[in-house]
């Protein structure tokens, strides 16, 4: 086995426009590919940065839950960025169409998290890391 490469996270907008200009132009995700087929079909790919995949139990869920938000609120898929200024992104977040779940909250584990409900149906936490010393 050589392992995984990338994680790639496709996801149906169908307000595609409104998905594309909101993680584009709102959250800054620059262009890495973009594709146009016949008839009408559109594909664009972002660079979000370094990929993970969390795995979390029903305990961590819950617990995650509810030091951002304060009740169980996430789908079986949650999102989450790591953004330079969480209160900004969140701001810019709403601004563009998103809807705020929670706003910026301090966690224990020393990040500025909040939960927004964003175009194509995600729900997304913003997080900003404040215990890494400056790199």
């Amino acid at each position: 086995m050589s392992g995984i490469r990338q994680l790639r996270l496709v996801v149906h907008a169908s307000d595609y426009e409104q998905a594309v200009h909101f993680f584009r132009d709102v959250l800054g995700a620059p262009v890495a590919e973009e594709y146009a087929s016949d008839g009408g079909a559109h594909v664009t790919i972002l660079d979000v940065g370094r990929a993970t995949l969390e795995l979390s139990n029903d305990a961590q869920v819950e617990l995650i839950d509810r030091v951002e938000v304060g009740r169980r609120v996430a789908p079986h898929l949650r999102v989450a960025l790591e953004v330079d200024d969480c209160e900004a992104s969140t701001r810019d977040a709403v601004e563009a169409g998103a809807e705020q779940i929670a706003p910026p909250t301090r966690t224990p584990w020393d990040s500025l998290n909040s939960r927004l409900e964003a175009p194509a149906g995600l729900q997304l936490t913003l997080f900003q890391e404040l215990g890494r010393p400056e790199e």
